[in-house]
This record gives C-alpha cells, sequence and structure tokens, in this order.
C-alpha cells in the first residue's frame, strides 16, 4: 500500500487577488520545473492542509494549492459575496495566469471533484489529467439524501445531534433553515449550527470513525467557513442546471482521468462516480472496496497515489524534454 510522501514545506506562498475584495492564498511545493499540479479541497469552504501536499512526488511535480474564497487563510474569512462556482472557476484561470502555466494536472475530492469538472469542462485546453475522488455532482437528490432524508436511516444517532439547532416545525426544509441561522446576526446561534452541520459530515465521512477526524471539523474557524459557505452553494444549486456537469462530460474525452470512489462512501454515495463513468467511459474508475468518502482511508490512498503515479509517466511520455 502506498502512502504519503514525505512532510514538504512550500517554496513560495503568496496572496493572489482576484477582485470582489477577496485574496486567495497560495503555496508552491515540489519542483518548480516539475509538471504542474493543481489540488482542489472541498467542502466547498473546507480548505487545504499540509497533508495534501504529499499527494504528489515532490520531485517530479510542480504542486499549487489553493484555499478558495471564504477558506482556510484567504481573505474575507468564511464571505458569501461574491463567492458562487464560476467565481472560482474564473479564480483558477487567473492563477494559472499568474504562474504562467499553460496546462495543469487537476486534482480533486468530493466539492474538488465538482469543482475540477466544472473548471475542466469551461477550460478542457488548459488540463493535461484530471485526478477526482468521492463524486460530487450537486444534484438536488444528493443534497436531499445527505441533509434532509436518506442517510438519518443509517446514522440515527448522529443525525439527533445534526438537527438539534433547527426548530422541529422547520425540519422539512433542513437547508434552507441552516442557511438562514448561518447568516443570521445571532453569533452564537450562527457558530452553534455551523458546527452541527460541520460534525454531521466530519462524523460520516470514514467507513471506520476517526475522532482526530471529527474533531477536525470542529474548530470555530474550519466550521464556519464550510458551513456558511456549503449551505450558500447548496441553497443555490452550486449555480448548476441540473445535470450540468453529466451534460457537458463529453468536453473531456481528451483528457486523461482517474476517477476514484469509496464502495460505502455515504456523503457522496458511489453511483454518482458511476453515473459520470456512463457518459464518460474514458475515463478509468476504480471503486474502492473497504472506503468512505474520506480521501486518506487506506484503499482510497494507495489508488489516489497510483493515479498520480501514473499520471506522471502518461506526462513524461507525451513531454519530450526531461523534467527539471
Amino acid at each position: 500500500m502506498k502512502t504519503f510522501f514525505p512532510e514538504i514545506e512550500p517554496y513560495n506562498t503568496f496572496f493572489l487577488q482576484v477582485g470582489d475584495g477577496h485574496e486567495l492564498y497560495v503555496e508552491e511545493v515540489g519542483n518548480p520545473k516539475g509538471f504542474p499540479a493543481i489540488f482542489l479541497h472541498g467542502g466547498p469552504g473546507g480548505g487545504f492542509g499540509p497533508k495534501h501536499r504529499r499527494l504528489f512526488d515532490p520531485a517530479v511535480y510542480r504542486i499549487i494549492l489553493l484555499d478558495q474564497r471564504g477558506s482556510g487563510k484567504s481573505k474575507p474569512h468564511a464571505s458569501l459575496e461574491n463567492n458562487t462556482t464560476w467565481h472560482l472557476v474564473s479564480d483558477l484561470e487567473k492563477l494559472r495566469t499568474h504562474l504562467g502555466i499553460d496546462k495543469w494536472l487537476v486534482f480533486g475530492g468530493s466539492w474538488g471533484s465538482t469543482l475540477a469538472l466544472a473548471y475542466a469542462e469551461k477550460h478542457p485546453e488548459r488540463v493535461s489529467a484530471l485526478i477526482l475522488r468521492g463524486i460530487f455532482l450537486c444534484r438536488p437528490e444528493e443534497i436531499h439524501w445527505f441533509y434532509q432524508q436518506g442517510l438519518d436511516q443509517l446514522f440515527p444517532d448522529l443525525w439527533e445531534e445534526y438537527i438539534k439547532p433547527i426548530p422541529p416545525e422547520k425540519r422539512d426544509r433542513m437547508v434552507n433553515t441552516y442557511y438562514e441561522i448561518l447568516t443570521g446576526s445571532d453569533e452564537k446561534a450562527r457558530l452553534e449550527a455551523a458546527k452541527a452541520w460541520s460534525v454531521w459530515e466530519g462524523s460520516t465521512c470514514k467507513l471506520i470513525p476517526d475522532i482526530d477526524t471529527i474533531s477536525s471539523f470542529e474548530s470555530d474557524l474550519k466550521a464556519l467557513a464550510m458551513a456558511r459557505i456549503e449551505c450558500h452553494f447548496f441553497v443555490h444549486n452550486c449555480w448548476f442546471d441540473g445535470d450540468q456537469l453529466l451534460r457537458e462530460a463529453h468536453r473531456l474525452r481528451n483528457i486523461p482521468t482517474w476517477i476514484v470512489h469509496g464502495r460505502y462512501d455515504v456523503v457522496c454515495p458511489v453511483k454518482n462516480a458511476w453515473d459520470l463513468h456512463k457518459v464518460f467511459p474514458e475515463a478509468k474508475l476504480q471503486i474502492i472496496p473497504d472506503a468512505g468518502h474520506a480521501y486518506d482511508e487506506p484503499g482510497t490512498l494507495n489508488a489516489l497515489l497510483t493515479a498520480v503515479e501514473d499520471a506522471a509517466v502518461l506526462l513524461k511520455n507525451a513531454v519530450p524534454t526531461k523534467v527539471g
């Protein structure tokens, strides 16, 4: 089983001003002359962490990580203003241009897979390869399953904690009511709701629950950004038109693509990956038999690192000049 590359520090960090009052925190790690690869974190609103630097061979890849609008170290924190899927797609193009990159490998998990698909469908000529994990297509039925009805049947005990901030008479519209609280003026209620929303996700993302993972979702800063931004995106259907990502998947046909999805992923059920694969059969789909949603479960991590390795071989064969 492959595991994380050794710990590594960035050789470059900066804030990119993308307009609308937003500044994005960016890191570059690995080989400055390597194959460019950008990591797209989940959420939306989740931010990236030091472990995400270690998903790529630092001798081979020029690894770029950014906190999307309102996330992580980006400013302003947890902001919803001018924060939509298409703002984030535009930000990626601004970052690519700023860094002088022609094409890059795009790696995204969960919401990161959504953003990767949206970006690649809009700018296929700028994507050298796609690595996608835990497919989320942001369809109404996916949001309903996780936040309204469906997953409560598997986790009735955890569900009780998730619904606590919502008055009983408003529990027939959970996402909309959460949004009212998370965008309201009551600071205490906002934080309580944010933690309940975020911990629900952290508690269900692994096949075997992990206390450290759950605790990370409970921190004030992460919970506020993730809950507010996720809820904001979901009440607006992520600014997609129904099955838009599936309808536009034909634009990806010439992009080498790896899809990795846990069989027991209850956050983003494996049917999402299957639906994508049916309209994009050229992609290599691997369903991990003993994994949930998290990227660092052993089988999923092994598959992702293998995909990154395979992509490097493909990119090396496509470019005759040796990577420095």
